[in-house]
């Protein structure tokens, strides 16, 4: 067992500041890293140190593995915890900070290589016995398009090998639409990661986003902590997700868990991961593992009562997992909204200075963020400002309170996605739990028309 002393937070915003609060729950120290932009930002003001590491770009800052490295090396900490994004699913960060002998709290640099590449994720799924989405073997160029659409059927989904957040993706329902799809997802791949491979897949009419918890010691022992449904999205960005699923009755649950704590067994797989599905008519279809800590994660420790970020520090310091599968009990429901500085109607992000900032509160509430009255957001980052969580025993009892909290979250001075949230919580439709991907975007159309 490797003793963790001091954690430097390789983050910004709500999650840095939410993995602040873990380590000072488990009585270690911390390092906040920070652009210029973030000097006041809170986890900034409540950690043990602060380094600032550049510029407002990401890229200058965030993204910048050496300033990161050298920010370890002044203040001494022994460990990084990555959040979300950012470098939380770099396998050479990993590997770079490994050689300098500071422990990186997430997967091997190997197991985040294989999951990274979505083609041979979905031939590592395979092997693992996790079932997949009808697709390509591997690599679609437009010379061999038109043979693999015909195999597996129209409509079909063209996607970004090294994709995310719905770029380099393309539907072409016939043959027709194939070769156009097939040039644009590529062109839009290059762009954004500059990588043009794609694969295909048959594409589902009305599938949920189904996603399942996992967390394993590295050592072949691994555990689910139930599933979450992600399916209200816009732009195949998550707006609101639920656990458990609304759709799911206990026996898939437990079903598709097992599977996935199975596959992770196998692969002895270390720290937390979520495995993602589309889920249709009974049957569920891998599209992707996130080798990381996920945004909606405080819905499942609202479930299960287990603290994720304090299993990825047991783990990462050899302490192996602080529960089996058999002593976990999911309770009740939660709800998590991601509030966003936008505009709720157009979402053209907002930046600016809060002037009035009150969080609701009450049994069963919880909100993540890192933003206070007088604090000024920054244009440069993603515009997530904070995590509204609702917990009751029933998810009707969930959906009354998450009606009472909306009421009373007070963001004044730029504008938030919270009026679209009251919007949705008095739908029939979201209270009937009756959606999938797709209803979100046709609710939002109909609702500007």
């Amino acid at each position: 067992m490797t003793a963790i002393s001091k954690i430097l937070i390789a983050n910004r915003g709500e999650i840095a500041l939410r993995v602040l609060r873990a380590c000072k729950e488990l009585g270690i120290a911390t390092v906040a890293v920070h652009s210029t932009a973030d000097a006041d930002a809170m986890h900034v003001r409540l950690a043990d140190e602060s380094v600032c590491i550049g510029p407002p770009p990401s890229r200058d800052s965030y993204l910048n593995i050496h300033q990161i490295v050298a920010a370890c090396e002044i203040t001494g900490a022994d460990a990084v915890h990555p959040g979300y994004g950012f470098l939380s699913e770099n396998a050479k960060f990993a590997d770079i900070l490994d050689a300098h002998g500071i422990t990186f709290i997430g997967p091997t640099a190997e197991h985040i290589r294989l999951m990274g590449d979505k083609i041979t994720a979905k031939k590592t799924a395979v092997e693992l016995g996790i079932p997949v989405v009808p697709g390509s073997d591997g690599e679609v160029l437009p010379e061999n398009a038109l043979k693999i659409a015909r195999e597996i059927g129209f409509p079909v989904l063209i996607k970004a090998t090294a994709g995310g957040g719905g770029r380099g993706m393309k539907v072409a329902k016939n043959e027709a639409e194939l070769e156009e799809a097939v040039s644009t997802a590529r062109s839009e791949a290059l762009a954004a990661f500059g990588n043009d491979a794609v694969y295909m897949e048959k594409y589902l009419g009305k599938p949920r986003h189904i996603e399942v918890q996992v967390v394993g010691d590295g050592a072949g022992n691994a555990i689910h902590l139930g599933e979450r449904d992600c399916s209200l999205q816009r732009r195949h960005q998550k707006v609101w997700e639920e656990a458990n699923s609304p759709a799911l009755n206990v026996e898939q649950r437990m079903k598709i868990g097992q599977i996935c704590a199975d596959a992770m067994k196998k692969m002895k797989y270390r720290g937390a991961g979520t495995i993602e599905f589309l889920y249709e008519n009974g049957e569920f279809f891998f599209i992707e593992m996130n080798t990381r800590l996920q945004v909606e994660h405080p819905i499942t420790e609202a479930i299960t009562g287990i603290d994720l970020v304090h299993e990825q520090i047991r783990v990462a310091s050899g302490a192996g997992l602080s529960v089996t599968q058999d002593q976990i009990v999911f309770s009740g429901h939660a709800i998590e909204c991601r509030i966003n500085a936008e505009d709720p109607r157009t979402f053209v992000p907002s930046p600016g200075t809060i002037t009035h900032f009150h969080a609701p509160g009450g049994l069963g509430v919880r909100v993540d963020s890192g933003v206070y009255a007088g604090y000024k957001i920054p244009p440069y980052y993603d515009s997530l400002i904070g995590k509204l969580i609702v917990h009751g025993r029933t998810r009707v009892e969930c959906m009354m309170r998450l009606r009472r909290v909306l009421d009373e979250f007070v963001v004044d001075g730029i504008k938030t996605t919270l009026p679209l949230f009251q919007d949705l919580v008095a739908n029939q439709d979201i209270a009937n739990g009756d959606y999938d991907i797709h209803w979100l975007e046709h609710y939002l159309a109909e609702t500007s028309a």
